[in-house]
């Protein structure tokens, strides 16, 4: 009896662990689209960049230097999330990024969203979808 309780609570136990990996995954590609923003505006203040001038930019574009603290971020978080998680069900999920990514352009840069890339969103949260189907198990 006490190897089914034991067995049962390994069981809770991985879920719990998956749910954290989850998580953590999720909240990179929040981090990750956010600096992808903040690294898209850092970049639109350059002006005639050269390999030296945009590295020097790194820490004089507040933009920049924050786009790449939230690179760091997440990549901590990844880290973390990894350890929690299976790698075939959690590196999907940071396609996500993208969704976030063409919707935070149309909200800070006015940049188009047409039915094309409509259909690309909606292929990507659905092929997380499916991936992430094993994940429930």
């Amino acid at each position: 009896m006490s190897s089914s309780a034991d067995s049962a609570a390994a069981e809770v136990r991985r879920g719990a662990s998956r749910r954290k990996g989850i998580a953590l995954m999720a909240a990179c590609t929040v981090l990750f689209a956010a600096g992808q923003i903040l690294i898209k505006m850092g970049a639109d203040r350059l002006v005639h960049p050269t390999l030296w001038s945009t590295f020097l930019s790194f820490f004089t574009v507040p933009q920049l230097f924050a786009g790449y603290c939230l690179y760091a971020a997440m990549t901590v978080l990844f880290v973390f999330a990894l350890k929690d998680g299976e790698l075939s069900i959690l590196y999907p999920i940071i396609s996500l990024t993208y969704v976030w990514v063409a919707g935070l352009s149309v909200w800070f840069f006015h940049d188009s969203f047409n039915w094309l890339k409509l259909v690309g969103v909606v292929t990507i949260v659905s092929g997380v979808g499916v991936l992430g189907k094993d994940a429930h198990k």
